[in-house]
């Protein structure tokens, strides 16, 4: 260890690397802040995953601060010791009859369901085989499981039979988004489970982005694709996107979700998820049981703005549910170009890498269903008449990547 040279008698604080990577970040234009938004913010949020605009329903703020009154503010330890209330078991069970599964298991993130899932369902003799883009969550999962990791180009069902194929008879599980963060893209969700069903292996999709949007009345990709509750699929979902609470959860067979209980370790070890936060969920579920044409506005919106960007001369991937993303020319570019609407009075996301597997970095957009068609328009317009020059040069390209990129 190098020393000081204030003093020259002791050793050099060994965080000083951070310096050098602090230094690295900032020429490669990918430094990251994190910016405290105020409660009443002006600005038109299209950089949130509120895709149902639920997130401020009364309803759902009521019944969270009713939760929050009733059960107190946390939930004083892990589920399995004091941190499962009825209102855990009220949702667990109605999001499961919502989704077409037998059972489901709540969890403090949907990080943490994606965790609990790879962990706990596979083995030092697993393949596991996953998409080159899927997200971060899937990729720490994979690398937190005991099995043999491939990883296969994305959306490629014959790359995964080809996997599959190459170890007849190896216990197996394929794990895919159903929809993919980045580009806001569908997985090829009946040739991922034909694949799997010819070769006796599990199926497991992240529906984190299709449920509530996709799928008859938002009961998610899984549904939409006649896939929910069938036999060897397993599902992930989070509560902070289109039900805009917070927590995530696993769908399956009861007796994967039985297991689960017992083994995965972020379910096991993890404070359960706080009242507030699940009542306001179960709330959310409730509404949109009741009012279904939410899924369907959010699509739409989605479609509306797709074309509008794309008829403005921008590269935008058609959206399968509800993200569109346009590319930038560069990390700086999109960097630039986020900041620029935001001073407009426009919220968009800002993609760069390592987020992004390819390399190509991006603006995203989220629709909202509860956006109204003067709203699309300002934000379009904003969008359109910030962008950089080269963002209307750029062709479309395909997506990419590797598990290490993110």
């Amino acid at each position: 260890m190098e020393q000081d040279p204030r003093d020259p008698t002791a050793p050099a604080d060994p965080f000083d690397w951070t310096d050098a990577e602090a230094v690295r970040r900032e020429r490669a234009g990918l430094v990251r802040t994190l910016r405290p938004r105020p409660a009443d913010s002006a600005l038109l949020d299209l950089a949130g995953n509120d895709y149902l605009g639920l997130t401020r329903h009364p309803a759902v703020t009521g019944a969270a601060a009713g939760a929050a009154r009733r059960w107190g503010a946390g939930a004083t330890g892990s589920r399995l010791v004091t941190g499962t209330t009825e209102l855990h078991t009220a949702l667990e069970a109605e999001l499961a009859a919502f989704c077409g599964f037998e059972a489901a298991l709540v969890l403090s993130s949907g990080y943490a369901a994606n965790l609990a899932a790879l962990t706990a369902l596979t083995a030092r003799d697993t393949l596991l085989v996953s998409d080159a883009t899927n997200h971060a969550s899937i990729v720490d999962g994979c690398r937190l499981s005991p099995a043999e990791t491939v990883v296969v180009p994305h959306a490629d069902p014959e790359a995964v039979a080809k996997n599959l194929d190459a170890h007849p008879g190896r216990r197996a599980l394929v794990v895919s988004d159903a929809v993919f963060s980045v580009d806001g893209d569908a997985a090829p969700l009946a040739g991922l489970a034909a694949v799997c069903r010819g070769r006796g292996a599990a199926l497991l999709i992240d529906d984190a982005h299709g449920f509530g949007v996709l799928g008859p009345g938002g009961r998610g990709t899984l549904a939409a694709a006649g896939l929910a509750g069938a036999p060897g699929v397993v599902a992930t979902v989070t509560l902070s996107k289109a039900l805009g609470a917070q927590g995530g959860a696993i769908l399956g067979p009861a007796r994967v979700i039985g297991h689960l209980v017992n083994a995965a370790r972020t379910f096991i070890f993890d404070t359960g998820l706080a009242p507030a936060s699940v009542g306001a969920a179960l709330e959310s579920l409730r509404l949109l049981r009741r009012e279904p044409e939410r899924a369907a506005r959010a699509g739409e919106v989605a479609r509306t703005l797709h074309r509008l960007l794309t008829e403005a001369g921008l590269t935008a991937v058609r959206p399968d549910a509800a993200v569109v993303s346009v590319q930038a020319p560069s990390p700086e570019a999109a960097l630039a170009w986020a900041a620029d609407c935001r001073s407009a009075g426009v919220a968009v996301g800002c993609f760069r890498p390592p987020s992004v597997p390819d390399g190509i970095s991006r603006i995203r957009l989220t629709a909202r269903a509860d956006l109204t068609d003067e709203q699309i328009g300002a934000a379009v317009r904003t969008v359109v008449a910030r962008a950089p020059e080269a963002a209307y040069r750029m062709g479309s390209a395909g997506a990419g990547g590797d598990h290490p990129a993110r």
